[in-house]
């Protein structure tokens, strides 16, 4: 099993994360299987069967990237998608007063995700959900973590709070993909 099914399964936010920088290791390969599979996809042992199973998905997402012009930018429409779920099912949440916690959780991180569009708008960005922006500002962290840079204090703890939003998100997400979620 991949780690994106694996992910998928237990935390679509990971999940989507994850998905992002599949995206952008496509892309930092310039698109090419061959450099992707001997540069990268090498490196997980994999053989036979289940390297061609590998090496077939990653294919399969170049072509969907080609396809959809997001060669350069942009995320593919199946994980469009899935940001489009999840903003559906945050907006029935918050109208819900049967979901307090929820509430709660978003009126908190709201002043972030206030100054994080605007920071977006500021610096030419499109305009994007709230769902979509702090899934932005927790990839962002991701990268500069990746990338040995610092950020500042302030910036940590809103994103700590960003990210237990998306991870209560996320959750009531799973409830609602396993029939576990009851909004009567």
């Amino acid at each position: 099993m991949y780690i994106s099914d694996k992910l998928r399964e237990s935390n679509i936010a990971e999940y989507l994360l994850y998905m992002w920088q599949v995206e952008d290791l496509i892309r930092a390969n310039g698109l090419d299987i061959d450099r992707l599979s001997t540069g990268y996809l090498s490196q997980f042992g994999t053989e036979g069967e289940q390297k061609a199973r590998l090496v077939g998905w990653y294919e399969e997402l170049i072509n969907m990237m080609r396809e959809e012009g997001v060669e350069k930018s942009g995320h593919l429409q199946i994980n469009k998608n899935i940001i489009i779920m999840l903003t559906d099912l945050h907006l029935r949440l918050l109208r819900t007063p049967k979901f307090a916690d929820y509430s709660s959780a978003y009126y908190r991180i709201l002043p972030f995700i206030v100054e994080l569009r605007a920071k977006n708008r500021q610096g030419g960005g499109e305009e994007k959900d709230e769902i979509e922006t702090c899934l932005d500002a927790l990839y962002g962290l991701l990268l500069l973590h990746l990338q040995g840079k610092k950020v500042s204090s302030e910036t940590e703890l809103a994103l700590a709070e960003v990210s237990k939003f998306v991870a209560l998100l996320s959750d009531y997400y799973k409830k609602e993909k396993t029939g576990e979620l009851d909004f009567d």
